[in-house]
């Protein structure tokens, strides 16, 4: 039954594919009681040379990082005891905003603020074009004074927090234990060529798309995981059989903080990515490159779609944002239907 579940909810991928729109795409469906399903369509490359696309091929997952990697490790330091989700940051990071310790207000932002992007931080900041070296650049992150605004969806609040995890634990995040076919760049096998970068002046593949995350090493906290479809439905089953997660780590990724974030992730609202079938009870993120994530607990289903829909340029109408929903209500309707 699985087998026909998936057929149904990879047809609007495969038409997406079929018409151009993306080069390739790979849906991987996981249950809760161990059953899976994955599907392939298109190319993993198009330029410089054409490449199928393959379930071994890995893709780099964007802004899925934050939660895989990121929301994951932070969430086990608290569990450890090693910090505390709303203590600030300066008890990871004391020399943050070092020059205005009685007046910055990133010295009073918590890992929770960030974790839920519960902040003033802008969304994005060209990071990479203030020099080339990683050390300087995270050094330029801490002692900036950060414009401020309205809360957004901030990569800045995961590069604070992929900081604190290094200092707390004296390593770099690509030294972090994860699972099989999850790795911070270069992956260790086939991997999913992105955007033809005019900064670096080439195609990507195997290293990470980020511009950011680049210049800050390749592996930073808000970008830079690259995965294979199984690798992803890995961490996607641990978290729905509780493996993967304890208890007091799942009630924090499916608890509102701020507005329709939980600490990494969003939950279920109108409109969104996910699509308008799932259930309430469900958690989902999504990657620039074009990847994403999502788990209905309530069904005990998680699938992930996984695109190069920036190959080989995000300067095109590739309909991501249309299709993310149309596969996620195509297969929580054949999954009802079952």
């Amino acid at each position: 039954m699985i087998e026909e579940i998936a057929d149904r909810a990879f047809a609007p991928a495969a038409a997406s594919v079929a018409e151009g729109k993306i080069p390739g795409a790979t849906l991987g469906i996981v249950t809760a009681d161990g059953r899976r399903a994955v599907r392939v369509a298109g190319m993993a490359a198009l330029v410089p040379d054409p490449e199928p696309l393959t379930e071994e091929h890995w893709f780099d997952l964007a802004s899925v990082s934050k939660v895989i990697a990121t929301t994951t490790m932070i969430l086990r330091l608290a569990e450890e005891g090693r910090i505390e989700l709303d203590r600030p940051l300066t008890d990871a990071i004391p020399d943050l905003r070092q020059y205005d310790i009685a007046g910055a207000a990133e010295r009073r932002l918590t890992f929770r603020d960030c974790l839920a992007h519960r902040t003033f931080l802008p969304a994005v900041e060209p990071i990479y074009t203030y020099g080339g070296d990683p050390a300087r650049l995270r050094a330029f992150v801490l002692q900036r004074e950060w414009r401020h605004g309205a809360p957004v969806y901030s990569d800045i609040n995961y590069i604070l927090l992929g900081i604190a995890i290094e200092r707390i634990t004296g390593r770099p995040l690509s030294e972090w234990p994860l699972g099989e076919g999850l790795s911070f760049g270069p992956p260790p096998g086939p991997a999913v060529a992105t955007e033809a970068c005019t900064w670096r002046g080439r195609v990507l593949k195997g290293e990470v798309h980020d511009e950011n995350a680049f210049a800050l090493g390749g592996a930073a906290g808000h970008a830079g995981l690259f995965g294979t479809v199984a690798g992803v439905l890995d961490f996607a089953a641990g978290l729905l059989d509780g493996s993967g997660a304890t208890p007091e780590m799942l009630r924090e990724i499916r608890t509102r903080v701020h507005g329709d974030r939980t600490c990494g992730w969003e939950r279920r609202f109108a409109g969104w990515h996910g699509g308008h079938a799932c259930s309430d009870e469900t958690i989902g993120h999504t990657g620039f490159t074009g990847t994403g994530l999502w788990i209905d607990f309530d069904r005990g289903l998680a699938w992930t779609l996984l695109t190069n829909r920036v190959h080989p340029t995000r300067h095109r109408d590739s309909g991501i944002f249309e299709l993310r929903p149309l596969t996620g209500d195509a297969l929580i309707a054949a999954f009802d239907r079952a």
